[in-house]
């Protein structure tokens, strides 16, 4: 495990969006990453279109190209662009490693995928601590219940033995 990483995991994790509720990469920033330029990474995936089901890749829609240049700022490409990006899911960044077969290829992938490992523990962690949190939230709102019911009872008057009304012996 100890070897080194061509991309360091942090750029790799900003590359990560979530869309259509699931982690893919965008082809530039794949492209980028890969040493290659993105109409090449397309035109590898479009000889290779059997293995890229919709699971593993699927075409921006104009509304979602435009969230993302507002909100990222990705690029509108200079001169325009002849299609809208594609995204890889997990699967489909793994599927390019049978497609994309250079050196730079097989190691950046390995890092890529060990991203997505690191992503979904994250995730996970994130996910028990929140389930722990709730636990102790019912923990403590039951013990304080307690503790307020004591000072409640504190806080009252004693009760005085009521005497008898009238005369009497």
């Amino acid at each position: 495990m100890g070897e080194l990483t061509l991309v360091p995991i942090e750029r790799i994790e900003r590359a990560i969006l979530f869309l259509r509720g699931h982690k893919v990469m965008l082809d530039s920033d794949l492209a980028e990453l890969y040493g290659v330029p993105t109409g090449a990474l397309n035109r590898a995936v479009k000889r290779n279109l059997e293995r890229f089901p919709a699971d593993f890749m699927f075409q921006l829609v104009e509304d979602e190209e435009e969230i993302l240049i507002c909100q990222i700022g990705i690029s509108r490409r200079h001169g325009g662009s002849r299609h809208r990006p594609f995204a890889f899911t997990e699967q489909g960044v793994a599927m390019l490693s049978s497609v994309l077969r250079s050196p730079r290829a097989v190691r950046v992938n390995i890092d890529i995928m060990r991203a997505f490992v690191h992503l979904r523990q994250l995730l996970q962690s994130n996910a028990e601590l929140a389930r722990k949190l709730v636990e102790l939230e019912k923990k403590v709102d039951a013990q304080f219940k307690v503790v307020f019911d004591a000072i409640r009872g504190l806080m009252a008057p004693p009760e005085r033995p009521k005497g008898r009304i009238g005369f009497g012996e």
